[in-house]
């Protein structure tokens, strides 16, 4: 694999399209596998990443489902939760004996399905760090100056071509990291968007809302030891360095920092309650952790998600 390999990537909202776009403009080989009401938007506007002072307009290659005839070394999957077992099927023919599968969805429930389907060598760990969000037009609008991936292989041996990926992901427009230990870094990140999702979708506010008014910094404290139990409890501790830097995420006074589940929520959208919440509390069942803010949790955003059928 080399920097002219070609590359998929499952979704252009606003992770993939974010990531896809940076490849695109570092010259990269990649295609889009999108649906048709998104197909039609990027027809007609271009793929625009937008905000922090940024007006990137890209002219993307798109493709549907049923209409990839070809492996690709690379497949990037950034759907979300509840599009994953439709974009598995989709993209199905695109993911030969040599094809990378790295996704960087939330949580840890994605990495069973893609394995039963692609094999455990060929389905990378991937963590994305990334605030966006795609607008009333449908043009991608950064939030915060945060991008990169981390990825590296799951089990041994890792796969021969990894090596050549970072080939691929380097001088990108993006940070990447190769990691030696890709789940604890999953793990990490879940820790961590559990943590300000918890916080700000139970209490409905951001996180400066619910750091400023009494017995909001406890709570989100309480919040993040949880979820780092359920972690360190899995054989998964999150490094001390990371672990205060998601406290110090949760409870800052004023920030307006909110997570994209708190975003679809307030707007009235699906929210990945199963994929980040509920699986999380069965693993910590599992492992006999109390949880019981995260129950609450679970419990609240699945009467959510039931009103909205």
């Amino acid at each position: 694999m080399t920097s002219a390999k070609r590359i998929l990537v499952v979704g252009a909202g606003a992770t993939g399209g974010l990531f896809g776009g940076r490849l695109v403009q570092a010259g990269r080989d990649v295609t889009f596998l999108v649906r048709p009401g998104r197909a039609a938007v990027l027809a007609e506007r271009g793929l625009r990443i937008t905000g922090l002072g940024e007006e990137t307009v890209l002219t993307p290659k798109l493709v549907r489902a049923g209409e990839i005839t070809a492996p690709y070394d690379l497949v990037l999957f950034t759907v979300k939760a509840a599009g994953l077992e439709q974009a598995i099927e989709d993209v199905a023919p695109a993911v030969g004996p040599r094809t990378l599968v790295l996704p960087v969805l939330n949580g840890m429930r994605h990495i069973d399905a893609l394995v039963g389907r692609f094999g455990e060598q060929r389905v990378l760990g991937g963590v994305a760090i990334v605030m966006t969000t795609v607008d009333g037009v449908g043009d991608i609008r950064r939030l915060f100056d945060l991008q990169s991936i981390t990825y590296g292989a799951r089990a041994e041996p890792a796969p021969a071509e990894l090596g050549e990926l970072a080939e691929v992901l380097s001088g990108v427009g993006f940070d990447t990291v190769l990691s030696p230990d890709i789940t604890a870094a999953m793990w990490a990140k879940w820790v961590f968007i559990a943590s300000i999702g918890a916080v700000t979708s139970l209490m409905r506010g951001t996180v400066g809302d619910v750091a400023g008014r009494p017995g909001g910094i406890a709570f989100a404290e309480a919040v993040v030891a949880e979820c780092a139990a359920v972690a360190a409890a899995a054989g998964y501790p999150v490094e001390a360095t990371a672990l205060e830097n998601a406290r110090a995420s949760v409870t800052q006074v004023g920030s307006p920092r909110a997570p994209s589940l708190y975003r679809d929520l307030t707007a009235g959208l699906p929210v990945e309650g199963e994929q980040i919440f509920g699986d999380l509390v069965d693993r910590a069942h599992a492992l006999g952790v109390s949880v019981p803010l995260l129950e609450l949790v679970r419990l609240n955003l699945r009467v959510y998600q039931a009103r909205l059928g």
